[in-house]
């Protein structure tokens, strides 16, 4: 009976120690490569690999660092959270970018559409986030109540929510994406509820399963977000909305984007381009609709800031169907200088490379397609410059001034090569 008794001790203090070693195992940063879970803080090393096998937690006051060329590997079975109480710097380069992804047998057809890790959730503790030539791929796990965001009431804080790729709350903080690209994902690329904001010179392609923007900014967001590439998102390639009731009011300056092909995959109100609703305040100039579903489109029940600004976007449509949902009314908003026609086919704008007849359905991107513009394109030479923008002066994250670039003289995210 006495060592029945040892046995069952024995057993229990296993499991015991299991759980701690799960939840708080220490993480040699200074190592070529390792594996992660539980609190970790310093920095991963150039060109190294780490395995995320858990939840891993920076914690309040201190920070990660990610080096150039780091790939960092994603549990598909524990399907880990990022979360970020500290701060977060991904410094990659366009050489050697850096990559949140999962085991290559796993990079399928199939999953496409990743739901296979969670996600990198700020919490309202984390004052900077850093994502610079970084690669989010095949993330969006659906909560439990098992998940340390439900647990933290991160996010939306319950069970059965579809995560973001990133999601920021800090409404005091400084959120800088630049040169990265969002792919394979469930839902919402990024999902941002407050802080200064540069997006620019990113790409967001082959996301949402049944619903999801590429960028979705709530109150207490003030944005500049330029030179984006948006295709074929299932919902808004940008919803922009002052909902929350966070201070400041949300106001968001949409510059030279290229948007193809976004919202037709989700036949419903909801699908679309640029959608601005809850009192937003926005600037949206030269930006490129191409085969998108609607341009810029108003919610009427909760209309933008009346101090609102349009103009100079370009649009196109192969079809006439597509060509027709452009024409303004009371839900879709027109502004000054706009290229837009009323026939299928007006303004191609003669992308380098890109056989503007694609299926507006298709959800395939393909890395060979060019979106620059050849000579004579309608988009060249009409751009708006004399507008003022929140980040000119930059923001400072790690010690390092980022800046929102310019606008430039065409529309689109790209001139001619």
């Amino acid at each position: 009976m006495k060592a029945k008794q040892m046995l069952i001790c024995l057993m229990v203090l296993a499991v015991s120690y299991t759980g701690c070693k799960k939840a708080n195992i220490d993480v040699d940063t200074d190592s070529a490569n390792g594996s992660a879970i539980g609190e970790i803080s310093g920095v991963w090393k150039r060109g190294s690999v780490q395995h995320i096998t858990g939840d891993i937690i920076i914690p309040e006051g201190q920070s990660l660092t990610i080096e150039e060329g780091v790939t960092v590997i994603m549990d598909t079975e524990a399907k880990p959270e990022i979360i970020v109480k500290g701060n977060l710097y991904a410094e990659g380069t366009a050489a050697f970018p850096i990559k949140f992804t999962v085991d290559e047998s796993k990079r399928t057809e199939e999953n496409k559409f990743g739901r296979l890790w969670g996600g990198i959730l700020a919490a309202p503790s984390c004052t900077e986030l850093l994502l610079n030539y970084t690669i989010i791929e095949y993330a969006g796990a659906t909560t439990s109540d098992a998940s340390t965001s439900v647990k933290q009431k991160l996010y939306k804080g319950k069970a059965g929510e579809n995560l973001p790729a990133l999601w920021f709350a800090n409404v005091n903080g400084k959120l800088v994406v630049t040169n990265s690209i969002f792919r394979n994902l469930q839902e919402d690329c990024t999902y941002i509820e407050g802080g200064k904001i540069i997006f620019a010179n990113n790409k967001f392609y082959t996301t949402g399963l049944t619903g999801g923007e590429a960028i979705n900014f709530k109150s207490g967001c003030l944005a500049d977000v330029a030179y984006n590439l948006v295709y074929s998102t299932n919902t808004n390639a940008l919803k922009l909305s002052n909902s929350g009731d966070r201070t400041p009011q949300a106001y968001i300056i949409a510059y030279n984007n290229t948007l193809v092909n976004t919202g037709w995959r989700r036949p419903t109100a909801k699908g679309g381009s640029i959608w601005v609703e809850a009192t937003v305040r926005v600037s949206i100039f030269n930006n490129l609709f191409a085969n998108t579903r609607f341009g810029i489109k108003r919610d009427t029940k909760g209309p933008e800031d009346s101090r609102s600004l349009f103009g100079n976007n370009l649009y196109y449509g192969y079809s006439q169907t597509t060509a027709n949902q452009f024409q303004p009314s009371t839900e879709i908003i027109a502004g000054t200088n706009d290229v837009i026609g009323k026939n299928a086919g007006d303004n191609d704008p003669k992308f380098v490379s890109y056989p503007v007849n694609t299926d507006v359905n298709n959800a395939t991107f393909n890395t060979a397609w060019d979106f620059h513009l050849l000579a004579g394109s309608p988009a060249l030479g009409k751009g708006k410059t004399d507008f003022t923008r929140h980040h000119a002066a930059g923001l400072v994250l790690n010690g390092i001034t980022y800046t929102s670039p310019a606008p430039s003289t065409y529309i689109g995210a790209y001139g001619t090569n």
